[in-house]
């Protein structure tokens, strides 16, 4: 069983930065997206950055120019860069690794959350 474990959140003063790193243990098979999803008290989960298997990201337009997201292959890690942080942007921050395979069919897996609080 593949498990997703985020790292990297905690309380950080407006205009700061923070990143968020999400290691996805044993073997991921066929096409992915990882994406990282967020959720404030009292609001819906949202979508916040992805990055496919083949490097194709997407950001939301709340946080274009200030987040980006990368990974690295070797160590199964995607990360999650955040910088001129708001107090908007507080909220439990969670990792979703999403894809399919034929051998294996379609799979998803969450991670625990970090929270993120930006405050002064």
């Amino acid at each position: 069983q593949v498990q997703v474990v985020e790292s990297g959140g905690g309380l950080m003063q407006p205009g700061g930065s923070l990143r968020l790193s999400c290691v996805a243990s044993g073997s991921i098979f066929g096409a992915y997206v990882m994406g990282w999803y967020r959720q404030a008290p009292g609001k819906q989960r949202e979508l916040v950055a992805s990055i496919t298997n083949t490097g194709g990201t997407n950001l939301a337009n709340s946080v274009k120019g200030r987040f980006t997201i990368s990974r690295d292959n070797a160590k199964n890690t995607v990360y999650l860069q955040m910088n001129s942080l708001k107090p908007e942007d507080t909220a439990v921050y969670y990792c979703n690794l999403n894809g399919y395979y034929n051998g294996l069919g379609a799979y998803d897996y969450w991670g625990q959350g970090t929270q993120v609080t930006v405050s002064s």
